[in-house]
């Protein structure tokens, strides 16, 4: 995981809203809003000078390009390190990112700058939002389930700030200048062997007729971000989904020994915590991503599962919940148990398993 070097605060976020939109309607319910989000920090790839700017759509995607390009490769030599692979054990990079636009993907640029063989599947997904990161680890573990000696690269790569829109002025827009960040984050998943999530099943649910409740509206200036007033409550109808996901694999949602989820804002955690049951410690990971970095749209699955591992990861076997939620309403779901490295290999489970750096 790699954050940018500019922080902004939320002190300096309230501040930035109160100044610039002083006669604002709404802005007190603006200002309670941000507040609440218990984001304290987040980091973004320009100064905030430069960030309240907007010199164009074109200007700010060559940001994009360029700050991807300068950024990612690191990350991903982490990732590979971690892992105790190289470039060449690599077959498919599976790139997510709804903040900028390239064509070809970045995976090709990878590819050639950092020398992944010509062979390597690319894999690019731009419009799950934050959903990408769930979908991104379920399309490696398909992958790997069909090709059980392969080796799947997962980049998400969100600079939210290049989105933001000085025009837009709507509640949803102003509690978005407060919620979101920016963030690189990078995992390899192991057809066999490594230490992290050994996967097991995944799944997806769209609810019905929800299509418009997150969106972008693309414009001569870039994307718009939309952002519905009843997206907050969609934890009660994404709840049963993950309910029925564990139980199709014999598990109970409530009775799981770790949770890795998308931390689209507080009340996504609390929500989820009072719909399955869950003591809300279980989501300590999601909801530290969300107070230090805000929601890094698909990179928030990934950080939390970085602080998984850092806290040293789970007793072996233990079983656990991964799920991402973003645009469609879509959840993205996974299941695995923990495998630890230093069990051995007789009795190590040759599952799918998921490490990240």
């Amino acid at each position: 995981m790699s954050v940018p070097e500019h922080v902004i605060t939320m002190e300096e976020t309230l501040e930035l809203a109160r100044s610039r939109h002083a006669d604002h309607p709404q802005l007190p319910l603006a200002l309670k809003l941000i507040e609440n989000t218990g984001v304290r920090t987040r980091h973004i790839v320009q100064p905030i000078e430069e960030t309240l700017k907007h010199p164009g759509f074109e200007e700010r995607n060559k940001i994009y390009v360029a700050e991807a390009k300068a950024r990612v490769p690191s990350v991903v030599q982490r990732a590979l390190d971690d892992a105790e692979l190289l470039t060449r054990d690599i077959d498919v990079i599976i790139y997510v990112s709804c903040t900028g636009f390239m064509m070809p993907s970045l995976t090709a640029w990878l590819i050639n700058e950092m020398g992944f063989e010509s062979t390597t599947r690319q894999i690019p997904i731009a419009q799950l939002g934050c959903a990408a990161g769930g979908a991104a680890i379920n399309r490696a573990h398909d992958f790997c389930s069909a090709y059980p000696e392969a080796n799947a690269l997962i980049v998400a790569c969100e600079f939210c700030s290049l989105c933001y829109q000085p025009t837009d002025l709507g509640i949803g827009s102003l509690l978005s200048n407060g919620l979101f960040g920016d963030g690189i984050a990078a995992a390899v998943v192991r057809g066999k062997g490594g230490e992290g999530i050994a996967l097991e099943r995944n799944g997806s649910y769209l609810i019905p007729k929800t299509e418009e409740w997150i969106m972008y509206d693309v414009r001569a200036t870039g994307f718009h971000f939309l952002l519905d007033k009843r997206v907050p409550a969609t934890m009660e109808p994404l709840a049963p989904a993950l309910r029925d996901l564990a139980g199709l694999h014999g598990w109970d949602a409530a009775d799981l020994d770790f949770y890795i989820v998308h931390a689209g804002g507080p009340r996504i955690l609390d929500d989820l915590s009072k719909f399955l049951q869950v003591d809300p410690h279980a989501f300590r990971f999601s909801r530290a991503t969300l107070t230090e970095y805000g929601n890094i749209a698909s990179a928030v699955v990934l950080d939390a599962l970085r602080r998984l591992f850092d806290e040293g990861g789970a007793h072996d076997r233990a079983r656990g919940l991964l799920a991402g939620f973003g645009p469609g309403i879509t959840a993205e779901m996974a299941l695995g148990r923990w495998q630890r490295a230093d069990v051995g290999t007789a009795t190590r489970d040759d599952r799918t398993a998921v490490s990240t750096a």
